[in-house]
């Protein structure tokens, strides 16, 4: 869906499946922290065929590094603690993502929700993922044009040590162009 409503078109064909666009450190109230540290970004050879896999830059897959830098850059550098480096950063996301089921299209195919350009209920969407997270409220982002409103962003939100999850503490506000209708969201 984020390549069906963005002015940078996508540069090869989207998987159709959820990855990962970022860990964020967040504040319950008040902004996110960003650029905290300088720390210089590192190759990192180890991990970069898992990140491929479930943190591409959707845009153009040839400019994963890219995304990744801006990712450390913006939001990594202020994930200390419990986060201590950029290794540990970005091995966390893919412990995360693998081992503590925060990949949400197999949450969502669970309860028989699969991408097939179906519409569906906000309840179901919502109800399906909260059966992957303890029962706690992710924060979803829904875009729409003249065509439809499709889900291109759910927000998976966990405790300040990441080891459980928790309610995402902030929706959009009201009026905000991102929030999900109650029903016909495209997915």
């Amino acid at each position: 869906a984020v390549c069906n409503f963005s002015p940078t078109p996508c540069k090869d064909p989207p998987d159709k499946l959820f990855t990962v666009h970022g860990l964020w450190p967040s504040n319950a109230k008040g902004n996110d922290p960003e650029g905290c540290k300088t720390q210089k970004y590192q190759k990192m050879q180890t991990l970069e065929p898992q990140l491929e896999i479930i943190w591409p830059n959707v845009y153009n897959r040839t400019a994963n590094e890219v995304f990744w830098r801006k990712q450390w850059y913006k939001h990594g550098s202020c994930a200390s603690p419990p986060l201590k480096n950029q290794t540990h950063y970005f091995d966390t996301v893919i412990k995360m993502y693998r081992t503590q089921k925060q990949n949400v299209s197999y949450i969502l195919s669970r309860a028989n929700i699969e991408p097939k350009g179906e519409k569906r209920a906000l309840v179901d969407i919502e109800n399906a993922i909260r059966s992957g997270t303890n029962n706690k409220a992710p924060k979803l982002k829904c875009q729409t044009n003249a065509r439809m409103t499709a889900l291109v962003e759910v927000t998976l939100c966990s405790d300040s040590n990441l080891t459980q999850f928790i309610n995402c503490p902030r929706p959009f506000p009201p009026g905000s162009p991102f929030i999900c209708p109650t029903d016909n969201i495209q997915y």
